[in-house]
This record gives structure tokens, C-alpha cells and sequence, in this order.
């Protein structure tokens, strides 16, 4: 008599399938040989649930190459639901429509006054995914879920921005809840810096270290931090909110309350300020396109606000000692010219241990750092036991 009882076999089976399906989302795509690495089954045992799982509709496979040898590959089948991901800048915002194996089917962008509101903000989103939706002969009863990415951190608990102040007409709305009864569908909310981070964790740059750190130095200064190949928020979201340690105990008033953050040196305002005189109404972008044209202005006060952030980081370096440091937007488009000083300011300010430290490293995603966390978010937070209700 076999060791496990018929219900136990059939519970064996499912919770396999599901090993299957969450490697399949988390990653993309996987031969049946990765599958059966990524979940220590057996290769009999994959092929078979593949082979169940694609008459099921759930998956689909193809011929594939690896190392010269022919493979199937095994992914989400595009009918098995659909995936938002939602990037809210300070002066844009990016929506993508991807199907659930992470290819992409639709994307869209619109700027953004500077002090945008959220219900006007919100009613864009909703609006522009209805016609994203309509493009691909799809609705919203196909989406499985949206990820809205944001310039601020997120209290978990109660989904409201944690600071008061750094976005002033978003503060006291619960923007999950808004959108989720707009669109009927799970909406999950959450700082871009830390997708960014999710991102780089699972497909980029630090996929095969268990910890890293994400730099987002954009029109604010931000990180992600992933500790034990997890997101790390804190208890309260402002985990890596370094664009609000004190660098100037007399420095400028910043948005947070506070007085000499970080942000009021590096950010986008710190930045163009003092080009007016001699530039104009200069924007943040054109000072970082100028100064990677070799602008000697425009490029000095980039490497400036490189080597300010890269001061800060090597604290958090000191105190959490990431293996890879990856860094994003829109500041790193200026190239040399703010990544160089930026490693140097790393290297100056945190002593080097025993094991050599690596150079920090621009993201694998570029812009879309963001937006490609905010899918993988969503598909690691959906139940693989959903999907497979939802195709019986």
C-alpha cells in the first residue's frame, strides 16, 4: 500500500502545480528542466503537470533554444488573465497592460501638472486602462490585478501615504480602495523605489543575491531594500527613504516638515535652481540632457547631487551591507557624469571590508524599472491556486 493516502496524493498534486505555476509567473518563462531546478520536482513530475496544466489552457509551450539544445518552454497562457502595472511620476505617469507570462501588450503615458491631484489623477488611470483594455479585445473582468506605483512611501497597514507632506492631495486617500471599486479587481499600492527594487531582486541585476539595494534618484531620492530575497518596508513604509536624512542642519525647508533633507539638495528644485540666473526656466530634464552633452553647468551640479546621494548610501551600506547596489531614474541618464562621482562619493565614505565591494551598477530595466516590479508584484502576490480555479 502506497505511503500516501488517495486525498493526500490528490493534495500532493495540487500543492506541486502550484510550485509550478508560481515559478512559471515569478519568472516568465522556464524550460521544463529550469522548472524542475526552480522547484526541486522531478522532470517526470513537471512534464507531466506541464502536460495537464497546458490541456488546461493555463499554460502554453514552444520550442526553445538553451545551449544548443532544443527545449520547450512553458509559460502563462495570455487567456489566463491580464496584469496592470501603473507608474505615477512627479510630472508623468506611465500605465502597461501585460499578460500574465510578463510579455507586453500595451503601453500608454501622459504628463502630469506638478501638483496633480489624486482624484483627477485616478479617474486618468481608470479611463486610460478601459481604452488600453479595448485596444486588445479585452475588459476590466480580464484584469487580475494592478500595482500603482508611486513617488512616496506606503504604510501597509493602513495603504496611506506615510508622510505627511511629500504628496499633499494624495494624503488621506486609501488609493487601492478607490480603484479596486472602480475596476473590480485586486489593486495594490506601492513606492516605485521599491519596485524598482523588486524588480532588479527578481529578474535584474541582483537576481542572485539575497540582498540589495535600489537607488532611485529621480525628481526625489529614494531606495528599495530587499533583505532575505524580500521587499524590506519597516513597520511603518519608510524603509530607505533616504531622500529624507538630514545632510544640512540649515538647509532648506523640505516638503516632509523637515529642515536639510537630502531631497532638498538632490532634488529636481536643488538641482535647476541654481541654473536659473544663468539658463533660464531650465527643467530638470534639460539639465540632465545638457550635462551628458558635457554642459560644464549643467554637469556640475549633477555630479554635485551624485556625490551628496552617494554620500548618504554609504551609510546604508554601512548599515545593511547589500551585496549589489543598483541605481534608476532620471538623474543616471546623464551617464559618466553621475554615476562616476556618485561610486566615488560610495567608495570615500564607507571603508571597505575584507571581501571587495562591487560599484554600484545602473538598472537592467531602465525606465522601466518601475513598471516591470509592478507586474512582478502582482503576479507574486495572486494565489497560483486562483489561476488554477479560475481555469477549471
Amino acid at each position: 500500500m502506497s505511503r500516501w493516502a488517495s486525498g493526500s496524493q490528490s493534495g500532493l498534486r495540487e500543492a506541486n502545480t502550484a510550485k509550478i505555476v508560481d515559478a512559471v509567473k515569478r519568472f516568465g518563462g522556464l524550460t521544463q528542466v529550469e522548472l524542475a531546478e526552480a522547484t526541486s520536482l522531478s522532470t517526470a513530475t513537471v512534464s507531466a503537470i506541464v502536460k495537464e496544466l497546458s490541456l488546461s489552457g493555463l499554460v502554453e509551450t514552444r520550442p526553445t533554444s538553451r545551449s544548443g539544445r532544443r527545449a520547450q518552454l512553458v509559460t502563462i497562457a495570455r487567456r489566463a488573465g491580464l496584469v496592470a502595472a501603473v507608474q505615477i511620476g512627479s510630472r508623468s505617469m506611465k500605465v502597461r497592460l501585460t499578460d500574465v507570462g510578463q510579455d507586453v501588450l500595451a503601453d500608454r503615458s501622459m504628463p502630469l501638472p506638478a501638483d496633480h491631484a489624486e482624484d483627477t489623477v485616478l479617474d486618468r488611470i481608470t479611463l486610460l486602462l478601459i481604452d488600453m483594455l479595448g485596444m486588445i479585445a479585452a475588459d476590466a473582468d480580464d484584469l487580475i490585478g494592478v500595482c500603482i506605483g508611486v513617488p512616496a512611501p506606503v504604510d501597509p497597514a493602513s495603504g496611506l501615504i506615510a508622510y505627511p507632506g511629500v504628496m499633499r492631495r494624495w494624503e488621506s486617500q486609501p488609493v487601492a480602495q478607490v480603484v479596486e471599486q472602480r475596476l473590480g479587481c485586486p489593486v495594490l499600492v506601492e513606492k516605485d523605489a521599491n519596485l524598482a527594487a523588486l524588480a532588479e531582486a527578481t529578474l535584474g541585476t541582483a537576481r542572485d543575491v539575497a540582498d540589495s539595494l535600489f537607488v532611485h534618484a529621480s525628481y526625489t531620492a529614494s531606495a528599495g531594500v530587499v533583505l532575505g530575497s524580500r521587499l524590506y518596508r519597516g513597520r511603518s513604509g519608510t524603509a530607505g527613504e533616504i531622500g529624507h536624512v538630514q545632510v544640512d542642519p540649515t538647509g532648506s525647508i523640505c516638503a516632509c516638515g523637515q529642515r536639510g533633507c537630502l531631497e532638498t539638495v538632490v532634488g529636481a528644485d536643488a538641482i535647476t535652481a541654481p541654473l536659473r540666473a544663468t539658463y533660464g526656466q531650465v527643467t530638470f530634464k534639460d539639465v540632465i540632457a545638457r550635462a551628458a552633452e558635457g554642459d560644464p553647468g549643467c554637469a556640475r551640479v549633477v555630479a554635485d547631487a551624485a556625490t551628496a546621494l552617494g554620500r548618504v548610501v554609504a551609510g546604508v551600506h554601512q548599515a545593511l551591507a547589500p551585496e549589489v547596489i543598483t541605481v534608476g531614474g532620471e538623474l543616471t541618464e546623464a551617464g559618466p557624469i553621475f554615476l562616476l562621482p556618485f561610486t566615488s562619493a560610495l567608495r570615500d565614505t564607507a571603508p571597505q571590508g575584507r571581501s571587495p565591494r562591487r560599484d554600484p551598477v545602473p538598472s537592467s530595466f531602465g525606465k522601466d524599472a518601475v513598471l516591470v516590479g509592478a507586474t512582478i508584484h502582482i503576479l507574486q502576490s495572486t494565489d497560483p491556486s486562483r489561476l488554477l480555479e479560475d481555469r477549471s
